[in-house]
């Protein structure tokens, strides 16, 4: 294993946690804007309002791409792992 190999695998590491962590986080930064516009539109300035609708937007989206995810990571891992033993 020289150092080409290693960089390839973390580059590829952090590119799928990356593609993985990306659509919840998403998620939460539109929920979270379009709640600090009605804020700011109301004047109510409530900052325990926002948590309860990211806390629902975010389930929803892991429950909506979770299976996306799982398979995400399991091709990743059994990639990772075909890899590893063909260079071991």
């Amino acid at each position: 294993m020289d150092t080409g190999f290693i960089t390839d695998i973390m580059m590829e590491s952090f590119l799928t946690a990356l593609m993985l962590a990306l659509p919840p986080l998403l998620v939460s930064l539109a929920v979270g804007l379009i709640i600090s516009i009605l804020q700011a539109a109301t004047q109510v300035s409530e900052q325990t309002l926002t948590f309860v609708p990211k806390l629902l937007a975010i389930g929803i989206t892991l429950v909506l791409l979770g299976p996306w995810m799982l398979e995400v990571l399991s091709d990743y891992t059994v990639r990772l792992f075909d890899t590893v033993s063909r260079y071991a």
